[in-house]
């Protein structure tokens, strides 16, 4: 189905493409075999699961040959008999899942995309497309989702083909849960303690705003050169996200920041004190116990111990005594 109206253009973009752990490990084994094979081109292959209508349920996957000319974009081979044959076997492992599109690993958008989505209209009407990003520095969710639509101009001239991009998830079902669980276990750092591992995490995130930053810049650069035509809908977008943000140069929003981030500090000193008193106290019920445990197992060694602190004591008093009657 090609999208050719507001209303289907407003239905897309509200789709939901939820992409499953097993389709990120099978695109991430797939890119990893080709560069086994000494090849830095990209790797293409067919994406089962369930259509719902708002969701796309991504569950499995499978690659498939695929050949191009990196020169000549209009130059690509994909054999059609190896993705009938794969998916027949596949539905009789699990007749649930049907094809819903294709994947590549881009990791950005090619121009002989759209070709090949129209090759894929041939096994499903709505195929939807996603770019995996196998970068190993990638930041952020490594999946993007189009769905092709042909775009209707505002001054009338001819429609074109384009893609739509729409959000895309990252979720997981309880089994596959427990296994990212364990992959996640081998490769976790057990050594890094959970305040530099949220350290880490907050500056993922900083560094995947700044690319988002950057690829804003860039359009909008590219925008006012002339060198892209504008897109109103997401200048709009632009415009809201702007809208949000708050003026710095406000002297009240200045204090509101300052006395925010004061109470937060305060939380946090406060945290740190009640939990260094904690330790103490467990430090010293700690040892109260080792003591109590001790004289449990050996009743007279406590007795002991008080009967040599005595004549210890007596000794010293001995001593005291006869250091005196000499000086008289």
């Amino acid at each position: 189905m090609v999208a050719t109206t507001t209303e289907q253009l407003t239905a897309l973009s509200g789709t939901t493409v939820i992409v499953h752990p097993l389709v990120l490990l099978s695109v991430t084994d797939h890119h990893a075999r080709s560069i086994s094979r000494n090849s830095s081109k990209r790797v293409i292959g067919v994406l089962l699961g369930q259509d719902n209508g708002k969701t796309i349920n991504v569950a499995n996957s499978f690659g498939i040959p695929f050949e191009e000319d990196e020169k000549d974009p209009k130059t690509w081979f994909l054999d059609h008999n190896y993705i009938e044959g794969m998916y027949e076997m596949f539905k009789k492992v699990n007749a649930k899942e049907r094809m819903i599109g294709w994947y590549h690993t881009g990791p950005k958008l090619r121009a002989s995309d759209q070709e090949i989505n129209e090759l894929f209209k041939r096994f499903v009407a709505r195929p939807v497309m996603v770019i995996v990003d196998v970068r190993p520095d990638t930041v952020g969710i490594p999946t993007d989702a189009y769905f092709a639509v042909e775009e209707i101009k505002d001054d009338g001239t001819e429609t074109r083909k384009t893609f739509l991009h729409v959000p895309s998830a990252i979720e997981a079902e309880e089994s596959e849960e427990i296994g990212v669980e364990h992959l996640l276990r081998d490769i976790k750092d057990s050594t890094t303690t959970t305040l530099a591992t949220r350290v880490a995490e907050q500056l993922a995130s900083l560094q995947g705003l700044q690319s988002r930053v950057r690829d804003i810049q860039s359009y909008l650069a590219q925008v006012a050169s002339g060198s892209m035509p504008i897109n109103h809908q997401v200048v709009y977008h632009l415009q809201d996200a702007l809208n949000l943000l708050p003026d710095l140069r406000e002297e009240d929003v200045t204090k509101s920041f300052a006395a925010s981030t004061n109470d937060q500090m305060l939380v946090v000193y406060l945290s740190s004190l009640l939990r260094a008193v904690i330790a103490l106290h467990a430090l010293v019920d700690n040892k109260a116990t080792i003591g109590r445990a001790e004289l449990e197992e050996d009743p007279g060694h406590g007795a002991k111990e008080r009967k040599a602190e005595s004549e210890a004591k007596e000794d010293e008093a001995g001593k005291e005594k006869g250091e005196s009657e000499k000086k008289d």
